[in-house]
């Protein structure tokens, strides 16, 4: 598997979840499925299938998390902020409508674009990297052609 580059935040939130998911939530779990063991025949009983399916999908979700840790690199935070690199912070202004937007280049295990975290394999995140504050980038996505002149690179 090809190494997965994490912020030391993104890396945190993996490692969280993980320990939730191998404590708190195993735990939740192995109750449900004796509680829908209790009530009796389990050939038929639909709250403990249910409960062995969340059991699965749990157990599948840690074996991920567990896989992506494993091959993670933690970026640098002390990279250059001379060009466009993932864990950038790029301070954009789109030169259609004269608004100025910011995002941080993440990962895809990383994105949320509610927090204006997007993907260095998104039309965007990737036709963004390794250019130069000034430069103006023009960038093919679904609804046409946008450009947007860098502003401003920095990290977290």
């Amino acid at each position: 598997m090809a190494d997965l580059y994490l912020t030391k935040k993104g890396h945190q939130k993996l490692v969280e979840e993980l320990e939730y998911l191998k404590t708190t939530k195993r735990r939740q779990l192995s109750k449900a499925i004796g509680e829908a063991r209790a009530h009796g025949d389990i050939s038929e009983n639909a709250e403990y299938d249910a409960a062995k399916d969340a059991q699965g999908m749990n157990e599948k979700r840690i074996a991920e998390l567990e896989q992506k840790l494993s091959s993670a690199r933690i970026l640098d935070e002390n990279i250059s902020s001379d060009e466009v690199l993932i864990g950038a912070k790029v301070k954009l202004k789109d030169l259609a409508t004269g608004e100025e937007l910011e995002y941080t280049l993440v990962s895809g295990e990383e994105a949320n674009y509610e927090e204006n975290k997007i993907s260095i394999a998104s039309p965007i995140g990737s036709a963004l990297l390794n250019h130069k504050i000034n430069e103006v980038v023009e960038i093919k996505i679904p609804a046409g052609m946008i450009k947007y002149k860098i502003l401003k690179i920095s990290r977290d």
